[in-house]
């Protein structure tokens, strides 16, 4: 596999820095239809985390993130109090919860899908693809029939061409490893939506999210450019980039995105609806809360909270 170009690589660099920088410190939204009204406010539950990612909804609606550069999972409760739902080995990134009612996260460290439970090491459910280990599983999501879809990307910092390429897999209710597409620079955030019949990617290092077609038993058909995303002026010659990690769907099929300009907001069409800048880079979101009527946001090691006019999906996971 040949490495990436000198501007590839760079843009995904300058992406990776401006995580850490904040966004235009916005404390109110503005007025998406069906979603928010015009200053909403824009909630921080809390702050001060080393790491955020992998928002996940829970049944009492109270939410799990993980905080994987000190090894945990974190829980938010409805109240709003803070407490470490696991701590374990792995590098837990993204978390899901499958038809069965566990959890599964994507394990950075570790490089496989596995099974996590507070008190107990990992249970490995996919680490290598036709024998050949995996670069660093980064978002993941399950069906109701039993799939997970993950994606897998080499990190960015490596200096050495790796042994795969990115790319999105299946792993399907059976046991059986699917990869769906290498056809992405860098494939990050994935999502369902409500009919589980479309699978959202982001490309970080591109300006598209891609939608792919599955059938009524989650087959794998057809990528297509489902929404081109709204990206900050380009660095140094580098190519356009959005930035766009984490993804999330409401019950109407509008999708959220989190990139480096705010929460990009997209309808169920794929028109561009709004977005939400926050005080700082939002990096991954879920609905959650009471009917999980509320979006929740993290980034830069906090948390925020947005009451909206929609809920999510009614389903185990996001």
């Amino acid at each position: 596999m040949k490495s990436k170009s000198v501007p590839s690589r760079l843009a995904w660099l300058v992406l990776l820095m401006s995580a850490c920088l904040p966004a235009a410190a916005q404390t109110a939204t503005p007025a998406i239809p069906g979603v928010v009204d015009a200053g909403t406010a824009i909630e921080l539950i809390k702050d001060g985390f080393e790491s955020v990612e992998g928002p996940m909804p829970q049944p009492d609606g109270g939410l799990l993130f993980s905080n994987n550069r000190v090894g945990r999972i974190q829980r938010i409760a409805p109240d709003g109090s803070a407490s470490v739902w696991y701590e374990g080995p792995g590098g837990a990134n993204a978390l899901t919860t499958t038809v069965n009612g566990d959890i599964a996260a994507t394990l950075t460290e570790g490089k496989t899908i596995s099974v996590v439970r507070p008190g107990e090491p990992p249970r490995e459910l996919v680490g290598n693809y036709e024998g050949i280990p995996f670069n660093r599983p980064n978002d993941l999501v399950a069906d109701r029939r039993g799939n997970i879809y993950f994606t897998d990307t080499p990190s960015p910092t490596a200096t050495t061409a790796p042994a795969m390429p990115a790319a999105v897999y299946q792993l399907t209710a059976k046991g059986q490893l699917v990869r769906i597409t290498t056809e992405l620079s860098r494939p990050n955030g994935v999502a369902l939506s409500p009919d589980e019949r479309t699978l959202y990617v982001a490309d970080t290092a591109g300006e598209w999210i891609h939608a792919v077609a599955l059938n009524r038993k989650g087959r794998v058909g057809k990528r297509r450019e489902f929404v081109k995303l709204a990206v900050p002026p380009p660095q140094n010659g580098a190519a356009p980039a959005s930035g766009a990690d984490g993804l999330a769907v409401d019950e109407k099929g509008r999708l959220y995105v989190a990139t480096a300009l705010g929460v990009q907001v997209v309808s169920a069409e794929g028109k561009p609806l709004g977005t939400i800048a926050l005080p700082k880079r939002p990096q991954n979101l879920a609905f959650s809360g009471p009917g999980r009527s509320a979006l929740y946001v993290v980034g830069g090691g906090a948390v925020y909270r947005i009451a909206t006019q929609t809920r999510g999906p009614n389903r185990a996971g996001k």
